[in-house]
């Protein structure tokens, strides 16, 4: 496995890879004075790429710069990270290049898109969708028929209360709870959340 990153969400995939028996052979990152982190060795940019049978994960948080990495990887084949101790129900759908952490719960009938991120003990009840480049942050809570538009950032902590949808390049402040629907591109915060900004 390849991964285009060398920070800290890198660290835990490369966790998650190393207890299920893959190896990381390299990491492609634009920081010049990276050379290796944990010994694995940090190969070049993301535009030195050539490999395009050896499985990718773009580990990168941020989820705007996470999609700018993928589309310059068009000729990549990308891989999944799943931590053995997340629970995953039956019929879930999930999508390449996605990460999920540790202490996640993912329960029937959810489907996750492509290079997505489910952090750390979240929980994304039944019937969930998820679109590509979304992030559900540590500790937060999707219940069932939620529905998080692509690019979409769900803080540490937040709760979404059933059947709410949260458009496109959205984000969602940390500890929030989410009772009625968010539009496309805007922020909200607080209990009960309220939208505080639009980002266009």
């Amino acid at each position: 496995m390849l991964l285009f990153g060398a920070s800290g969400h890198a660290k835990v995939i490369v966790d998650i890879l190393l207890s299920k028996g893959i190896q990381v052979k390299g990491f492609y990152d634009e920081d010049e004075a990276k050379k290796e982190l944990w010994g694995i060795p940090v190969v070049g940019k993301t535009k030195d790429f050539n490999d395009p049978i050896e499985e990718c994960i773009v580990s990168i948080g941020k989820n705007d710069t996470r999609k700018k990495v993928v589309k310059q990887l068009a000729e990549a084949e990308f891989g999944t990270a799943i931590h053995d101790r997340a629970i995953v129900g039956s019929h879930v759908e999930i999508g390449e290049g996605t990460v999920v952490m540790a202490g996640t719960v993912i329960n029937a009938d959810t489907k996750i898109g492509e290079h997505v991120i489910i952090n750390t003990a979240a929980s994304v009840d039944h019937d969930c969708k998820i679109g590509d480049f979304a992030h559900i942050a540590p500790n937060s809570s999707l219940c069932g028929g939620v529905e998080v538009g692509e690019g979409t950032l769900i803080g540490a902590g937040a709760t979404i209360i059933p059947l709410v949808k949260i458009g496109k390049w959205c984000t969602i402040g940390a500890g929030a709870v989410v009772v009625e629907d968010v539009p496309d591109n805007s922020i909200a915060v607080g209990n009960p959340a309220k939208i505080i900004k639009t980002t266009v």
